[in-house]
């Protein structure tokens, strides 16, 4: 379960350049909203990685929370559009309604500054709240469970650090039947209460990989799919999940729709930088890379990838032929709009903009996260490595629902991809759920 995407900031380094040289320059910059932070506030990067410093007394503790914190991909869920770092308040679209991220910071009142470890470890290792109450599993507790209590410690010592932020976030939106004691019998039914165990066939490098994978990196909160209620199909592990209109695919050894094809080195490079010579982060991994694995050392991005590319592969599913008409008018739309960066071919800019052959995001059963990405357009996450936030248009603008199936079916079929061709319809529900049914700038795709 993930989140309503955040709005991109806007970027005013090169306006800002041209403003004391031209009376053009200095329009533009009148034109740009002011940062959402004031410039004596930290940013979320900074947050994540300026170091406490030398001067507390548990200041080895801090840095190793801080850096866990990293790993866990906190900020991502707790930082709102306009909001401080780890306020919280940020909704997270479920398919039972919508809810909000609690407030994480040290401040006494709304936030978690009057907690103790014990209350701390408990909601980690528990799902329960300060009072003990049921938390719902929105905060990823079934993964966090795996998490020792020294790295929950140290996570809590860090959170004790940072700046207090007096906010307490919106009522959460879900149907009067889900009240908090329900989820008592959700855990009874999905709840693995067992605590992470190494396993003595593998070696530390893949042991490592799968705390981080399986606990505190919760991969599959996204990347495995869900029953009716919620719950984890465990059989179904990283196969791929459905996430707020996206489909965070396939991660087993699949040769088409999984990371198969991809090296450790390739898997390692996408988690460090956001791209690679296969594809590119976009909708909410872009801000997995940006908050968590980008800021990860080299050791822990090969760990997980290497347990990665032991999964076994999920199983091959058929997919229908797509009709000569809808390919043939999908390959002219491409031409038209498609092209300019990713290339007649298909090959794309490895990179800059992703090679579509063989593209296992395209070839992933369900087609939502291509169409999401041709209605709304996305920005690739930002690294450290890789600061420039490359986008991808929207164009629901400019394509009615038959010409995004079209151009959806031609790139799911062509270079050697093979998926289930895509309707009109589908496209149609698509729009209502993006909200795009009426032409509008979107939040994510660079367009504003």
């Amino acid at each position: 379960m993930k989140r309503i995407t955040h709005r991109s900031k806007e970027l005013l380094g090169a306006i800002g350049a041209l403003a004391g040289l031209t009376v053009v320059g200095i329009a533009l910059a009148q034109m740009v909203p002011l940062p959402t932070h004031p410039l004596d506030s930290l940013t979320a990067n900074d947050l994540l990685t300026k170091a406490a410093g030398n001067s507390i007394q548990n200041a080895d503790q801090v840095a190793r929370g801080q850096y866990l914190v990293r790993a866990g991909d906190c900020m991502s869920c707790h930082l709102r559009e306009g909001g401080e770092p780890l306020a919280g308040g940020l909704g997270l679209n479920t398919p039972f309604g919508v809810i909000y991220s609690s407030n994480i910071t040290s401040d006494a009142q709304t936030g978690i500054g009057s907690w103790s470890s014990d209350q701390f470890y408990h909601a980690m290792h528990d799902g329960k709240g300060a009072h003990g109450e049921d938390l719902y599993p929105a905060f990823p507790y079934p993964w966090f469970r795996l998490t020792t209590r020294e790295d929950d410690d140290a996570i809590f010592a860090y959170l004790k650090t940072t700046p207090p932020v007096n906010y307490t976030p919106p009522p959460n939106m879900l149907p009067f039947y889900l009240f908090r004691s329900a989820v008592g019998g959700w855990n009874l039914l999905f709840f693995n209460t067992e605590d992470f165990r190494a396993d003595p066939a593998q070696s530390a490098e893949w042991n490592r990989g799968s705390y981080l994978v399986n606990g505190l990196g919760h991969c599959g909160g996204c990347h495995t799919p869900k029953g009716a209620l919620g719950g984890d199909k465990s059989k179904q592990q990283l196969q791929g999940g459905d996430l707020d209109n996206w489909i965070a695919p396939d991660l087993t050894g699949n040769n088409r729709t999984g990371l198969g094809a991809w090296s450790t080195e390739d898997i390692a490079e996408y988690l460090k930088t956001g791209r690679n010579k296969r594809a590119a982060a976009g909708g909410p991994m872009g801000d997995v890379i940006t908050y968590s694995t980008s800021l990860l050392n080299d050791a822990d991005r090969r760990s997980i990838a290497v347990y990665l590319k032991s999964q076994s592969a999920s199983p091959e599913k058929s997919a229908s032929a797509p009709d000569g008409d809808a390919m043939k008018r999908g390959a002219e739309i491409y031409s038209d709009a498609c092209s300019s960066c990713h290339f007649e071919d298909g090959v794309g800019q490895p990179g800059l903009f992703p090679p579509l052959g063989k593209n296992a995001m395209l070839q992933q059963s369900n087609a939502i996260s291509v169409e999401h990405l041709i209605l709304a357009g996305t920005r690739i996450g930002t690294s450290p490595t890789r600061p420039s936030p490359l986008s991808m248009p929207s164009f629901a603008w400019k394509l009615d629902d038959q010409e995004v199936a079209d151009v959806a079916t031609y790139i799911r079929n062509s270079w050697g991809n093979k998926a289930e061709p895509v309707s009109a319809a589908e496209v149609g529900k698509a729009r209502k759920k993006l909200d795009l049914a009426t032409s509008r700038l979107t939040d994510n795709s660079g367009d504003h």
